[in-house]
């Protein structure tokens, strides 16, 4: 591994629980202030799948069969093992397994542009033009941090959207992007193993060199942030030298029946990858994957991405039970809107963040539950509206996070951690 790589490598994926100065750092909660924001941890860790473009909700998982045919759609229904509840009939395998999901279709916020509306829900904020806020897995690395060697959070394949950042916390909470296409028959995760060209004794002098160099700054340097960089190096050099924490990529040692299982596509492999990562220790893997923003033509370009979705939300949820991991992991689906209730003039569904759907599974939350609802024609939230806040407040609660806490921004500004949101206790065993 070339010396340049090794530190874009270093700088880019160790995710060490540490901030530089006072960012990121957690205030006491105010004297008097009522604690109930932490409850007993449910999950271990989350894998978040979310579908970029704004998935329809009324053509997956909130359909309107008794709708005119220019709402409904063009897919037709499957009757799921949640009670015979209905989800589109591009979604059979979900159904499925349905009795292990909570579908939340209140699910509203208020912004219709894409940017604004994944900062809403990839954060838990409204977007503001005076703070940029972390993401939910940078909240939960700064709070929870790594474990056995791995970074706390990891995106699949990459964290090219911006509001999977860390907002005003510090860049050590930052994802680790595998990179590359996961379902490639040549994917390997690069910079995992020192350079073939570089024995132990080689490593143990740049080490030293190091080591030297941090010492020589310490006059001249604040002191926690010579602590920090030292921690960041010591944590990159575990993750490169620890084989368990190297396997845990290694999505080539699944069994090939696995694979087929997931489907051989870049969110079935990613899903697979991410399963292997929180076995390992990682606390928040999040998948991506792109295509939902069907303006047009939605009756031909939306079921080959269902197809994918199915299948491997199914095979995820699915093995995790069978393995006795899905209670400790918290699977969750997120888009960043809806699309309208009625098809347009080009036969799609444009923007629409008034109500859509969110599905979770695992991680301490109820099995085979519908919460809120959407109205007849699925355009408002009907019944126990839930919002980005809430979610977040969930999602953080779930991992045993205080959703009480204040964190310090730039400017010494104490921020919530969630604002006037509510941790959604109806959808927790």
């Amino acid at each position: 591994m070339h010396d340049q790589s090794r530190r874009d490598f270093l700088r880019q994926s160790t995710l060490a629980t540490f901030g530089f100065g006072a960012f990121g750092l957690p205030l006491p909660a105010s004297a008097g202030a009522p604690r109930f924001g932490r409850l007993p941890p449910r999950a271990d860790a989350v894998i978040h799948i979310h579908l970029e473009g704004g998935l329809s909700h009324i053509d997956s998982f909130d359909p309107k069969p008794d709708a005119p045919i220019e709402v409904r759609g063009p897919f037709g229904t499957v009757r799921s093992k949640l009670d015979g509840e209905p989800l589109s009939a591009l979604l059979p395998r979900t159904a499925a397994v349905a009795d292990r999901l909570v579908l939340l279709r209140s699910f509203a916020h208020t912004e219709a542009d894409h940017d604004r509306g994944q900062h809403s829900v990839l954060t838990g904020y409204q977007p503001s033009p005076a703070v940029i806020y972390p993401s939910l897995g940078a909240v939960v690395s700064h709070e929870l941090g790594g474990r056995n060697d791995l970074p706390p959070y990891v995106c699949i394949p990459s964290a090219q959207n911006r509001w999977l950042g860390t907002g005003y916390l510090s860049t050590a909470f930052a994802p680790f992007a595998v990179g590359g296409n996961p379902a490639a028959s040549n994917f390997k995760v690069q910079d995992l193993a020192a350079g073939k060209d570089v024995d132990a004794a080689r490593r143990q002098r740049r080490k030293d060199l190091l080591a030297a160099m941090d010492a020589g700054f310490t006059g001249a340097v604040h002191a926690d942030a010579v602590v920090a960089v030292k921690e960041y190096y010591e944590q990159a050099w575990a993750m490169i030298e620890s084989p368990t924490a190297r396997a845990a990529f290694e999505i080539a040692a699944e069994p090939a029946g696995t694979k087929d299982r997931y489907g051989k596509h870049s969110l079935g492999m990613g899903c697979l990858l991410a399963r292997r990562l929180v076995q390992g220790g990682v606390r928040y893997a999040v998948v991506g994957s792109g295509g939902y923003d069907h303006h047009t033509g939605i009756n031909s370009a939306l079921p080959p991405r269902l197809a994918e979705l199915d299948q491997a939300l199914a095979a995820l949820v699915g093995e995790l039970d069978e393995l006795g991991q899905l209670d400790r992991t918290l699977v969750m689906v997120t888009s960043e809107f809806g699309r309208t209730p009625r098809l347009n003039g080009d036969g799609g569904r444009d923007h629409w963040p008034r109500v859509f759907s969110v599905v979770l599974a695992g991680g301490g939350c109820k099995r085979g539950l519908v919460f809120g609802s959407s109205d007849a024609n699925g355009a408002e939230p009907a019944s126990e509206p839930v919002h980005p806040a809430d979610l977040a407040a969930t999602v953080f609660a779930t991992l045993g996070i205080d959703v009480e806490k204040k964190l310090m921004a730039p400017g010494g500004r104490p921020i919530n951690l969630v604002r006037d949101g509510r941790v959604l206790t109806e959808v927790l065993a």
